[in-house]
């Protein structure tokens, strides 16, 4: 039998120096050989440029050396015989402690294709086969291997021969090495696998292991009722830091990335959230990326099939795709009893807030960030919060006003809109249009009224009058200090740090900057109580917080913020706002209905 067309060898070759080597056969080349590393990887839409630390890039068929010619910043090309293999051997630098690229050290090694494997040009439907060789080194001698690869020859620790279909399906299934923790469960008939790196003597396996597979079963429900999920396997990476978060999907995986702290601990509460925040957050995360297995990587946007790992894939429906996910991820946490109303209320409370917050809803629709994310999301910067809104946030608002608005009729939830678009598209690709008519289908009626508002448009969303039609109140809380004046500040190194100025806020009126160091106020002087008044004198009063500007402008609301820019310190007169609100979600007295019934 004939052996794969492309097959890798990858060797994690030196610890100390984070470098993975690879080797890769093509069994039948072209005689001008064309190869490339992606520029980005699915999930994650920034041109990230990945070849820069790819090295050492030589061929030869034989013992014959071929040349290799570079044709842009991540393609190669290599003449050689198309009648004999031809052979590529490189190193990766793998120093990248995120879920999107690569990873490798003494303690712990970890590698998406996108990064590693290079893509063979005309051959990209072919069969790949991936050996991934055990470390040598005395540091990995307890090390395992974990991914979701179909495995052909592996040894008990999982190293060995895996297999794929083609490219896509290569790169889609991410690789943890080390001497991690594991443990397992079964959600739906199908076994799911947590693998935990980095995690501390007080972590709690079984409580992790127990509420994920709350959440999966959960989910699992939501889009099939009782039928299987659409993978025969499924794995959670994890890696515990001092201090990260994030997360990547794929296929019937997942990378995710947590602060240490917010593992769940031993001996800690039963309920999640008296356990802490950062737990529930994690379990957010989990349910989110868990949740993306459907909506992202089946159903996908028509413009992601097939990817094109050469350059930016543009669609319109990241507001979808981020933004549904970012509204379920939370209400499972709910209907799977890990969290109560109160809790899960909070949460909402908390995504609402901070779409109110920015002044980029008024100026970008989550259609044009979803178009934009590739230049704008994942590039912040101190006008973001100005020109920007971002899908997730403002796209899970949006999910929610739908999901409220076919809840009004009682015909019919989000649930079941989702559950017809899955049908209609086959669990694949989809435009807008087939949003629609799944809204449609179950709603008996158009909504392309509220798309073209809600998703097209920059006018506040009616969430005050759909939520109180299911039973919840808004009511309002006293702004922050830091909100009311319009500004967003570090205040870690013991002086306010302007971060932020909000368009159209008193702290923009008065001319404060993003960069400006804020120093101290000046406020006029009290006049002594049952004398004769004095000539007008003002106090300058040094600042340690923000929170020290009513301690020293009392009821004054015409001040001077005393600044540093670029060296120079300037005077800025300063008008205090009485204040401001946000909201806070709360259940109505009553039997009134609630936007998380377990449908």
């Amino acid at each position: 039998m004939a052996g794969p067309a492309v097959h890798y060898r990858v060797e994690a070759a030196s610890l100390r120096g984070h470098r993975f080597a690879v080797e890769l056969r093509i069994a039948r080349p072209a005689a001008r050989q064309v190869v490339s590393l992606p520029v980005w990887i699915p999930g994650s839409y920034l041109v990230r440029e990945f070849a820069r630390h790819l090295n050492g890039l030589g061929a030869q068929q034989g013992s014959t050396a071929c040349t290799t010619e570079p044709l842009d910043k991540s393609s190669w090309a290599i003449d050689c015989d198309p009648r004999q293999p031809l052979v590529l051997r490189y190193e990766v630098y793998a120093f990248d402690d995120s879920v999107r690229t690569a990873w490798l050290d003494a303690q712990r090694g970890f590698f998406n294709g996108t990064s590693v494997l290079l893509r063979v040009h005309g051959h990209e439907a072919a069969a790949h086969a991936i050996t991934i060789r055990k470390p040598t080194q005395p540091e990995a001698r307890d090390w395992r291997l974990a991914t979701t690869l179909a495995p052909r020859r592996v040894d008990a620790r999982g190293f060995g021969d895996y297999a794929a279909a083609d490219y896509d399906t290569l790169v889609d299934h991410p690789v943890e090495l080390g001497a991690f923790w594991s443990g397992e469960f079964t959600a739906a008939g199908v076994p799911h696998r947590f693998v935990v790196a980095g995690a501390p003597a007080s972590f709690d396996g079984e409580r992790l292991l127990r509420d994920a597979q709350a959440i999966c079963e959960t989910a699992c429900r939501l889009w099939h009722g009782d039928g299987a999920p659409p993978f025969e396997r499924y794995l959670f990476l994890l890696n515990a830091v001092d201090d990260g978060y994030g997360g990547l999907e794929h296929r019937s995986s997942t990378a995710l990335i947590c602060k240490r702290a917010d593992l769940p601990r031993l001996d800690a509460p039963a309920s999640a959230a008296a356990v802490g925040e950062g737990y529930v957050t994690l379990l957010g995360l989990i349910s989110h990326e868990y949740f993306h297995a459907w909506n992202v990587k089946r159903l996908k946007p028509a413009e992601f099939a097939p990817y094109d790992y050469t350059r930016e894939n543009y669609t319109r429906l990241l507001w979808f795709f981020e933004g549904v996910t970012s509204y379920y991820d939370d209400l499972l946490l709910r209907r799977a009893g890990l969290i109560d109303d109160a809790a899960y209320l909070k949460l909402l409370t908390r995504s609402i807030n901070q779409v109110l917050q920015a002044p980029g809803r008024h100026v970008q629709s989550v259609a044009q960030a979803s178009f934009d994310a590739w230049v704008r999301y994942y590039r912040p910067d101190a006008h973001t919060p100005n020109s920007t809104i971002s899908y997730y946030s403002k796209g899970a608002l949006v999910a929610l006003c739908l999901d409220l608005t076919l809840r009004q009729g009682g015909r019919a939830t989000l649930d079941d809109a989702l559950r017809a678009l899955w049908r209609r598209c086959a669990g694949g690709p989809l435009t807008e249009a087939d949003i629609a008519a799944a809204l449609a289908e179950v709603g008996a009626r158009a909504f392309d009224a509220e798309l073209a508002t809600w998703v097209h448009g920059t006018d506040e969303l009616p969430l005050q009058a759909l939520l109180a039609s299911q039973g919840v109140e808004v009511r309002h809380d006293p702004s922050p200090l830091a909100q009311v004046l319009g500004l967003r500040v570090d205040e870690s190194r013991g002086a306010i740090a302007l971060k932020v100025v909000l368009d159209g806020s008193p702290a923009a009126d008065a001319g404060l900057a993003p960069g400006d160091e804020w120093l101290g106020i000046e406020v006029p002087a009290p006049q002594p109580a049952g004398g004769p008044r004095r000539a007008a004198t003002v106090d300058a009063w040094r600042l340690a917080r923000l929170d020290d500007v009513p301690l020293y402008a009392g009821r004054q609301r015409q001040v001077a913020a005393m600044v540093a820019r670029d060296r120079r310190l300037l005077r800025l007169p300063l008008t205090l706002p009485e204040g401001g609100t946000t909201w806070r979600l709360a259940a109505a007295p009553g039997d009134a209905p609630h936007p998380w019934p377990g449908r």
